[in-house]
């Protein structure tokens, strides 16, 4: 299939030259459609849908828990990063996917003999960010409900929990479904309807607001399992490191793992792809990273179900100019995207994005979906404290590849270090520095969402897919031109930061 956008790289490729988002606009078209009425729906990998093509690079600085529960409220996804216990890492995962719930299958429980105090230990101990039990009794039958209610009426801490329980209940049967749960919650005001047998031993468990949120949205594209479970992704390493992660990962049934290096195209990542694919075969596995069509090429035919494109684009990664390799990062999506059409295997434009304006330009070049860090870094739910520098206020924003990320013995194997390096022998690709306060995401989110569908409005894209069909670009293009010029920015606008210069 020919597009578009075909006869401008193979210009380009005639000239000798390869673009960045620097180097390239999008063309305008004739377009019916209004940005408010695209849809963002697109991929992760073969079988992961995302709402939005968002997805939050596994960085230390970049994605938690916290900041992966967002992500997937507006419909992208979330990698947890790896330089973290591999427990520690699951524990992660967990919280998100327990977030929201439609049918919670497990339930944790509580006894009728625990006392109160014991149990608001339990809460502390394991960051739980709920506060509902299930109750039961000697016979592990359910005897009762503990509630958000019940504690804050609780005076005695010392009181065990059959004298402080709830026990008019509404049940029902194990096989219920989400919309029965719905129309039986509702008749019966009843924030939370447990399942029995017919034994009366608990069985399952539905929660209103999660109820509620699947059912009616809540006003966000929650991306979510068929579960109703927020999705999450966590990065891996390679060999047996990697394979111990993925056995805890998928326990806490993790959506997709990413085996996160930054040269995909290798041996080591060969393998451990196949060895994943082997014990897991319904896992879905995101490879990176890459930057020529060949390399794209050779992970599809050894079984990844998606690819991250982008060898030295990212804000803080000195790939390029330390080990001298990597490819402008429009044309290398473009490469990768041409060597696998028609494979069914989707792209992750990974790194270089700056600007709204470059998410429809990575979509257009063939990307499915775009990993963000340094737009994220920053944000109120992303890790690190708020430090003030100059009368500013910002966070802490690393590469994967500096000095200090190296030094961990649980991602050196990233940048190809087989055991820990003292710290005079590592060589880094990447720096340790800041970025702006930048409050909280769904602030970031919206702007950068907003831009993408004007792209997609001025194309005449309806979908993602459009937008990666009907995608033409032009070039070369004076910046200078296309940013503010002229003038003196006196209010700055929410999706335009005009960055401070240092005073010398």
């Amino acid at each position: 299939m020919t597009l578009r956008k075909d006869a401008f790289f193979e210009k380009m490729d005639a000239l000798g030259k390869a673009v960045s988002f620097d180097h390239v606009r999008l063309k305008t078209g004739y377009s019916e459609v209004m940005p408010d009425d695209v849809s963002l729906h697109t991929r992760l990998s073969r079988n992961i849908p995302l709402r939005s093509p968002i997805v939050s690079a596994a960085m230390d600085t970049v994605t938690e828990y916290r900041l992966a529960i967002e992500i997937a409220k507006w419909g992208g996804i979330g990698f947890i990063h790896r330089n973290l216990p591999p427990e520690e890492q699951a524990f992660q995962v967990a919280q998100v996917k327990l977030h929201l719930n439609g049918r919670i299958d497990r339930p944790r429980t509580v006894k009728t003999t625990d006392t109160i105090e014991r149990v608001l230990a339990y809460i502390r101990e394991k960051k739980f960010a709920f506060d509902t039990f299930p109750v039961l009794d000697g016979d592990e039958k359910l005897a009762g409900m503990l509630t958000k209610t019940d504690f804050e009426f609780c005076t005695d801490p010392s009181l065990v929990v059959s004298e402080v329980m709830s026990r008019e209940l509404v049940t029902a049967r194990c096989e219920t479904t989400i919309d029965e749960a719905y129309n039986l919650m509702r008749r019966s005001k009843k924030k939370v309807l447990p399942l029995i047998d017919d034994n009366g031993r608990l069985c399952g468990m539905y929660v209103w607001q999660d109820v509620l949120r699947i059912k009616t949205g809540s006003g966000l594209p929650h991306n979510v399992d068929k579960n109703g479970n927020l999705r999450v992704g966590a990065a891996i390493g390679v060999g047996d490191k990697a394979l111990e992660r993925v056995e805890l990962l998928a326990r806490k049934k993790i959506d997709a793992v990413c085996i996160d290096t930054a040269h995909g195209d290798s041996r080591s990542v060969h393998e451990t792809l196949r060895e994943i694919k082997r014990h897991y075969p319904d896992l879905d596995v995101v490879v990176g990273n890459v930057s020529e069509g060949a390399s794209a090429r050779r992970l599809v035919d050894a079984g990844a179900d998606a690819i991250k494109i982008g060898q030295g684009p990212g804000s803080i990664c000195t790939t390029r100019v330390i080990a001298g390799i990597g490819c402008p990062q429009v044309t290398a999506i473009y490469q990768c995207e041409k060597a696998i059409r028609g494979s069914g295997v989707p792209l992750i434009a990974d790194g270089g994005i700056r600007h709204s304006g470059d998410i429809p330009i990575a979509i257009g070049a063939g990307a499915d979906s775009v990993m963000l860090g340094n737009l994220l870094a920053g944000t109120k739910e992303a890790p690190g404290e708020i430090t003030t520098y100059r009368g500013m206020r910002y966070k802490s924003y690393r590469g994967m590849g500096s000095i200090g990320a190296l030094q961990s013995n649980l991602s050196n194997d990233r940048y190809g270090q087989k055991e820990p390096q003292p710290k005079d022998r590592i060589v880094p690709e990447g720096v340790e520095g800041m970025v702006p306060y930048k409050d909280e995401i769904r602030e970031v989110l919206i702007q950068l969402l907003g831009g993408l569908r004007k792209g997609m409005g001025y194309v005449g894209a309806a979908t993602i897919k459009e937008l990666k069909e009907k995608a033409d670009f032009c070039s070369p293009v004076d910046m200078q031109e296309s940013h503010p010029h002229d003038v003196i920015i006196t209010k700055e606008p929410p999706n335009y930061r005009i960055t401070p210069k240092e005073e010398n």
